[in-house]
């Protein structure tokens, strides 16, 4: 089950590297769309880490794809969210003029 879902990133954790070479990171995204916002945590892992650290910080606006996962061990039910894909949400970047700038237009092409 994959989704999204779009916030500000509130704390970004340790980089945590295992005896057998997985690694992960996990993050905490606070919703900005929501009335009562939530603090939701997720996880990367692998070869995402490094990019994700290199690229993100807190406070930064992203959209972040997700899958919902899910496990039973020793008769307990754990869920976790892994973010798979995280980028910088269209909605914080600054609107642009799509168009010629005023600079390059010709004065002596104006119609009047």
């Amino acid at each position: 089950m994959s989704l999204q879902l779009k916030g500000t990133i509130k704390l970004i954790g340790e980089k945590q590297v295992f005896d057998s070479g997985f690694q992960k990171v996990e993050f905490v995204l606070t919703t900005n769309d929501e009335k009562y916002p939530q603090d939701v945590k997720f996880e990367i892992l692998q070869d995402k880490v490094d990019d994700f650290l290199k690229y993100n910080k807190v406070g930064s606006v992203v959209d972040v794809d997700f899958n919902v996962r899910g496990n039973e061990y020793q008769g307990k039910y754990y869920v976790s969210l892994t973010a798979w894909k995280v980028f910088k949400s269209q909605a914080s970047a600054p609107a642009t003029d799509i168009g010629v700038p005023a600079e390059e237009i010709p004065i002596d092409d104006l119609p009047f």
